[in-house]
């Protein structure tokens, strides 16, 4: 029997389904500079997609910045395959398993035992509720019901339900909810070191953020129970990146005005910025950390938080009422720890950290030439993540990249005026060189 071909899929699609993050009159309108293609996807192989009328996709963004090992990857597989037959679910209130209790050992061996318990979710603005909700009962619990307030860097993004959106500053996110939220305070400026003055570095540019974060915690500190950060790149902020140095100072003004703080490693962790944890660069750790999107391999949902020894005991008790009462119904679902054990399982025998160091010198390479370009800013990199701003005043700009990045063969979404690069991490040099010229293509047409 035939496959139906991709007109017959984006009619049903476009007929029965609601896609994500998407004005959906957008799709919709073809031939216009609006309009955002929506894309049928049949199967995927590596770093491939391919349509149903056999157009491939070299997957520039990893779906979303999810997938490592590419996609249908056969280790992953296997081990999905093999937990299929043993258990597919059960309810981790009250019940524990294999895959849960592993996968917990072997994360909080990544962190030397210095966060010692996991909390699991679905994905990534649930461990950002989980995380806030955490930091604000330990106060609670600990006789501090005063510090009930949450600080982020201004820029930051950490999910988009309601609990998230209080730490997340994208207008175009937040705006619409603005009388659902209870907003956290954001501190400026961004450590991001595309805001450098004259001669500044982008350590300079730190401490100066951090001055501003300390001036924040002398004034507040005794009200606030969190302070919540994407370490070293604020995605959707436009990948802004920043230097180590504001991680080390924030880390000893948290610890000077007992402010707890959250790393959300949903998209920089599990080796995007050349560590396994971004925070590491900044030789410190967390009191909370948020895992989510690679942790799985790009496989299925699956988010994770993971806390301090100290917090977790702050929740024993007789009492019921001091315990974390928050749950989701597949919390710790054996089939996507399963997939996360997989995908912890090869990093370590290819010692992927050490290859990505050689890619991603060779990303950098590839676009080094895009710094001539007389629409480019601030071309950057911090591991497997580039990107760089394009000076345009064309409203249309994402869509009109993103249409003709997919004409040439890649899947490549920028954030507003930013173009990014993260790709899988088993991307050849032939498919880094495919990017790269795709990104040149993609770039000279929509501008």
């Amino acid at each position: 029997m035939d496959q139906p071909s991709n007109s017959a899929w984006l009619a049903r699609s476009q007929a029965a389904v609601w896609h994500p993050c998407t004005q959906m009159q957008h799709h919709a309108q073809n031939g216009s500079p609006a309009h955002l293609p929506l894309v049928p996807i049949a199967r995927g192989q590596g770093a491939w997609l391919y349509d149903f009328d056999g157009k491939r996709y070299l997957d520039g963004i990893s779906s979303w910045w999810t997938n490592l090992f590419g996609h249908a990857n056969p280790r992953i597989n296997t081990a999905l395959r093999d937990q299929l037959e043993t258990l597919e679910h059960v309810m981790l209130a009250g019940f524990t398993h294999q895959p849960v209790v592993e996968l917990s050992e072997r994360l909080s061996a990544l962190t030397g035992g210095a966060l010692g318990h996991a909390f699991y979710a679905s994905d990534g603005a649930s461990a950002t509720e989980i995380a806030l909700k955490m930091s604000f009962h330990y106060w609670r619990n600990v006789g501090r019901p005063e510090k009930a307030g949450f600080l982020c860097l201004a820029g930051s993004y950490h999910g988009e339900t309601v609990g998230a959106l209080a730490v997340t500053d994208v207008a175009i996110f937040k705006d619409a909810y603005a009388p659902l939220v209870r907003a956290a305070a954001h501190v400026l400026p961004s450590p991001d070191f595309r805001l450098a003055e004259a001669g500044e570095s982008p350590a300079d540019v730190a401490r100066r953020a951090a001055a501003a974060l300390e001036a924040h915690l002398e004034a507040h500190g005794e009200r606030i129970a969190a302070l919540i950060v994407e370490p070293l790149v604020q995605g959707a902020a436009g990948m802004a990146m920043y230097d180590p140095e504001y991680l080390r100072l924030a880390r000893a003004l948290c610890d000077r005005h007992e402010v707890h703080l959250i790393c959300d490693e949903i998209a920089v962790g599990c080796g995007r910025t050349g560590s396994f944890f971004a925070h590491e660069q900044a030789a410190i750790r967390p009191d909370l950390m948020c895992l989510s999107k690679g942790i799985s391999g790009g496989y299925l949902p699956l988010s994770i938080v993971l806390c301090s020894d100290t917090i977790y005991a702050a929740f024993l008790d007789d009492s019921v009422a001091r315990a974390f009462l928050h749950s989701h119904s597949y919390t710790g679902n054996p089939l996507a720890c399963r997939a996360a054990l997989a995908t912890l399982d090869i990093f370590q025998s290819d010692d992927v950290l050490a290859a990505n160091r050689v890619k991603s010198a060779k990303i950098g390479a590839a676009l080094a030439p895009l710094a001539d370009h007389p629409q480019v800013r601030h071309l950057r990199q911090r591991g497997m993540i580039a990107a760089f701003d394009v000076a345009t005043e064309d409203p249309h700009f994402s869509r009109r990249f993103y249409r003709a990045a997919l004409e040439r063969e890649a899947l490549i979404r920028p954030i507003g005026n930013t173009v990014y690069l993260m790709p899988p991490y088993i991307v050849s040099d032939d498919e880094i060189a495919h990017l790269a010229t795709a990104i040149h293509g993609a770039l000279d047409a929509a501008s």
